[in-house]
């Protein structure tokens, strides 16, 4: 909706940084983006027709997020008839996370929707689809994303994707999703030296350029976010 509206915003003089309509909405599917990856050489799962089909195998909805109604299965008992009826939900080849590791990588396009920076930040504990723990690795994802899709129609500031890269081959890359925002994770990326927000201001509100493609983040950062609790003795309010 903020894509679709944003020149209403513009023109009460309110900047919204935010992707195209059309690359939004290829995001939004997974099937969509899928053929984008795929158009753009970059390897995806296997999508499996529902009346054949190998297991193990994953099942995800083409719209969804935060890994809601997701599922892997492993054995035929754990079908059920909403696995089969739902048109929503897509048969996936399963990427063993034991074979391969899963990357979010940051990249930042500039106005003219070239990549400036990649960040591959790989994912080693998540919880509830958001990152609980990762470290910043500068692998070959950065060259590999670099040579496939160092230009994308429509993209602008902060996007995430997602990654299989394997454990022992690193030829074997599948492309997982797209999503045209920050993602829960960039603060690694940022303290790593990737400091978006500062290029978001100097290309948005100064009318800077920017000019060289930026690598000089720290490799191996390791973040590792918790959760807490304070306790205020004596609270009147």
């Amino acid at each position: 909706m903020l894509s679709e509206k944003k020149r209403l915003f513009e023109d009460a003089g309110i900047k919204v940084l935010i992707s195209s309509p059309e690359f939004v909405k290829k995001c939004r599917d997974k099937r969509i983006i899928h053929d984008f990856f795929t158009s753009n050489d970059i390897s995806i799962a296997k999508e499996y027709a529902k009346d054949n089909y190998e297991l193990p195998l994953f099942i995800k909805p083409i719209d969804g997020s935060r890994s809601v109604n997701t599922f892997l299965i492993k054995d035929e008992s754990e079908l059920t008839e909403d696995h089969f009826s739902n048109d929503k939900l897509m048969f996936l080849e399963y990427l063993d996370h034991d074979k391969f590791d899963e990357f979010t990588c940051d990249l930042y396009y500039d106005k003219t929707n070239q990549l400036k920076c990649a960040v591959p930040r790989k994912r080693i504990e998540v919880r509830e689809g958001e990152v609980y723990k990762a470290v910043a690795r500068k692998n070959v994802l950065v060259d590999y994303i670099i040579d496939r899709i160092s230009f994308i129609d429509g993209a602008v500031g902060c996007i995430t994707a997602q990654f299989f890269l394997h454990k022992e081959d690193d030829s074997k890359v599948y492309g997982i999703e797209i999503n045209p925002r920050f993602g829960g994770g960039y603060p690694l990326s940022y303290m790593a030296g990737a400091n978006f927000p500062k290029w978001i201001i100097e290309e948005y509100l100064l009318d800077k350029t920017i000019s060289d493609k930026f690598n000089s983040w720290e490799n191996d950062l390791l973040m590792i976010r918790y959760d807490d609790e304070i306790l205020v003795h004596g609270y009147k309010g």
